[in-house]
């Protein structure tokens, strides 16, 4: 095995359930190689991965697959996003490029220098970002072999204040944002998830989906939804322990997961 391959993971569920829950962003772990091109020191770098990690969503996911009707998929994310972040496209110019949070970020959530903006990030993209992607489209095609479907539910969570990063901090912060895509998002899969975790918002603070390129915008049987949890409504902010809103929750998030029908 890899260490790319060893860096997520694809849990199986059912074989006749369509759902995927995608959790990329739950880890706090750098390799040794990779934390030498990070300029922080650690306790500045342990203070960045208590604002950017979604912690404890991969227990959260984990609890939800635990609790359906229908068990899920799983696929995680067993690296920090400060390795590579697999949401992001290297070959878009996309906005958040703007704030040093491409596909390897270059700024931190307070817009510090993370990495030295003259370095090149192919050789972390082609180790990890790639294989990760990789393996994603070929889960999400297993599903559609399998079932005739597939229904990718991200899973992230999101911090109590707006952090100096974000581009769309001034907006609504519900307990539960949910991101769509106007492709992607079929009404009755938003409908089931605003039934399911009751107060919700609709992209805001955060839009969109994660879809991989090989089905985004082209195969509508692919659906797709992104969950992002407010922090203070399941754990101790900025990087504490989850509380008691984590098991209701995951609860909701089965719930949704058993709203889906089989392919």
């Amino acid at each position: 095995m890899t260490s790319a391959e060893a860096s997520f993971r694809v849990l199986p569920g059912s074989d006749d359930s369509p759902v995927i829950l995608h959790v990329p962003h739950s880890s706090r772990e750098i390799p040794a190689e990779v934390r030498g091109g990070i300029v922080l020191d650690d306790e500045a770098l342990e203070t960045e991965l208590d604002h950017i990690t979604d912690a404890h969503t991969a227990e959260i996911a984990a609890e939800a697959a635990r609790r359906a009707r229908l068990t899920p998929w799983r696929f995680v994310n067993g690296l920090s996003r400060l390795v590579v972040d697999p949401e992001r496209f290297p070959d878009e110019r996309e906005e958040m490029l703007a704030v040093g949070m491409g596909a390897v970020y270059t700024r931190t959530t307070h817009k510090e220098v993370l990495r030295e903006g003259d370095g090149d990030p192919e050789p972390l993209i082609e180790r990890y970002f790639r294989p990760y992607a990789r393996a994603m489209a070929e889960a999400v095609a297993e599903r559609l072999a399998a079932t005739g479907r597939a229904v990718i539910v991200d899973v992230h969570s999101y911090p109590s204040r707006a952090l100096p990063y974000e581009l769309h901090g001034a907006g609504p912060r519900p307990p539960v944002c949910l991101g769509t895509d106007s492709f992607h998002t079929p009404p009755e899969l938003l409908a089931a998830a605003r039934e399911a975790f009751g107060e919700t918002g609709l992209d805001s603070p955060f839009a969109g989906t994660y879809v991989p390129l090989e089905f985004y915008g082209r195969d509508p049987r692919v659906a797709a939804l992104m969950v992002e949890i407010r922090r203070d409504t399941y754990m101790s902010e900025p990087g504490g322990p989850a509380g008691p809103g984590l098991t209701a929750l995951a609860a909701a998030l089965a719930r949704l997961v058993d709203a889906v029908p089989r392919g």
